[in-house]
């Protein structure tokens, strides 16, 4: 697992988080509402499934940008980016998987368990296209859906993960974002 580190400038740290884009099978490019919605962000999450490299220049115009490799990225990109990756921002760890590879019974179990060992607080993870914001086992797990192929989710969304400063009582807060209308909504894990 890539260990990475990011030096927030200020608190809180707002964290841009997007999985799934699928350029160019699914879009040409990412939708401006994406771009817009991401721009004020401290740093940038892509949770997989880029297929193209150019995914990453777009989302680098805007912040510090980190991917991982989901199961349709061609070789040469998943070589360069890894399957998992953590990331310390002060004294949170954001873990950063696709979703295909473990073992549980969903894509919620399977991105938790390639992970655990890691100990979390976050976990940013996408493969189902289905948005996903809640809780479990003290790890805020965040799927931000797909921006461009919402498959059988109602819309089309990417995530915000906020993280105050560090300290006793501090907890991290995420929400998926809806394309389009501008409201958020944060389907639950059950």
């Amino acid at each position: 697992m890539r260990e990475e580190r990011f030096d927030p400038p200020d608190w809180p740290v707002t964290v841009g988080c997007v999985s799934d884009t699928h350029i160019p099978g699914r879009a040409r490019s990412l939708p401006r509402a994406l771009l817009d919605g991401l721009a004020g962000a401290d740093l940038i999450l892509h949770a997989g499934d880029l297929v193209s490299a150019d995914v990453l220049l777009e989302l680098e115009a805007l912040a510090p940008t980190l991917a991982v490799a989901g199961n349709v990225d061609p070789p040469e990109l998943a070589e360069r980016l890894g399957l998992a990756a953590v990331v310390g921002i002060d004294g949170w760890r954001v873990a950063l998987v696709h979703g295909h590879l473990g073992r549980g019974a969903n894509t919620p179990e399977r991105a938790l368990a390639c992970v655990r060992r890691a100990r979390p607080h976050v976990l940013v993870f996408g493969h189902s296209h289905r948005p996903l914001c809640g809780f479990k086992d003290g790890v805020l797990l965040l799927n931000p859906g797909s921006p461009t192929d919402s498959r059988l989710a109602p819309w089309p969304s990417y995530g915000l993960l906020v993280l105050p400063r560090p300290g006793p009582g501090a907890r991290p807060h995420g929400e998926v974002v809806k394309l389009g209308d501008g409201d958020s909504a944060a389907p639950g894990l059950g």
